[in-house]
């Protein structure tokens, strides 16, 4: 049976590998995976990633690869070897680079290489500051497919694009949604934010979520509070989902069992 503890993501936004650390231990086995983002890896640098690794952690490292295709290319193949399980690449790099980034991870075929496709701090107001003079959902829906072309696993998108997401490119794919905020929680930053259950109900495959678990009193009973919520949450898309197959099938026997009017006369 699926485990939904490795769907839960946590952010390791924290100044140090000491930090991390006691992160970790407190969130215990209510979480497998973890983001390495830039704050971190800029102050420890790849021992950070080979510590949680060396652990038995998967490593979510989000540094957001833009560059040269060449450039981007050497960097992956150096993630690939610290043993990360997913890394982030910017979809706006295009083709070349894209395609770079995933033949370069080629040599750890466990690897996912994600595209990140429009900030979740990001809305159009802002979209159309920067000269992208399109609906934000369609420069999502634009960079994702682009990303999927060129070997991408997977997307970074706010799950309130994820369902048009699934809609428009089909079910094998991974959504990794940041922005994530418990019901009532404070935004900060974010701009286009949802709570795991919305996240997952959506199709998400796996949420990213920072300080709703490292700044509460108990990081681990918080993280289970939020895998539990993404358990319920995919329980009711499964039972709903099982529920419209049933009535298609039910529809195709009526049509099948009643073709009489479509008889030509005697």
């Amino acid at each position: 049976m699926h485990d939904p503890r490795k769907c839960l993501i946590v952010a390791l936004d924290v100044p140090s590998a000491a930090a991390a650390q006691n992160l970790v231990a407190a969130v215990g086995d209510a979480a497998y995976c973890y983001k390495v983002g830039m704050q971190l890896y800029t102050a420890e640098g790849p021992q950070v990633v080979r510590d949680l690794v060396a652990s038995g952690r998967k490593v979510f490292l989000d540094l957001k690869y833009h560059d040269i295709p060449n450039t981007v290319a050497s960097a992956v193949r150096e993630a690939a070897q610290l043993g990360v399980s997913m890394l982030t690449v910017h979809a706006l790099g295009g083709a070349k680079m894209l395609r770079a980034a995933t033949d370069a991870a080629a040599v750890n075929p466990e690897l996912i290489v994600l595209a990140v496709t429009v900030l979740t701090s990001l809305d159009d107001k802002d979209l159309d500051q920067l000269g992208v003079h399109a609906r934000l959902q369609d420069q999502v829906l634009r960079l994702a497919e682009l990303a999927l072309k060129n070997g991408c696993q997977g997307i970074v998108a706010s799950a309130r694009e994820a369902a048009e997401l699934r809609g428009k490119l089909g079910e094998k794919f991974a959504i990794v949604t940041p922005g994530v905020r418990l019901s009532g929680g404070d935004h900060a930053d974010q701009a286009r934010v949802v709570t795991p259950a919305q996240a997952i109900a959506a199709g998400a495959t796996h949420i990213v979520v920072g300080r709703p678990i490292t700044e509460a009193k108990d990081p681990g009973a918080a993280a289970r509070a939020i895998v539990r919520e993404m358990t319920d949450a995919r329980d009711r898309v499964l039972s709903d989902s099982n529920a419209e197959e049933l009535h298609r099938d039910a529809m195709d026997a009526f049509e099948y069992q009643s073709p009489l009017w479509d008889r030509p006369e005697d």
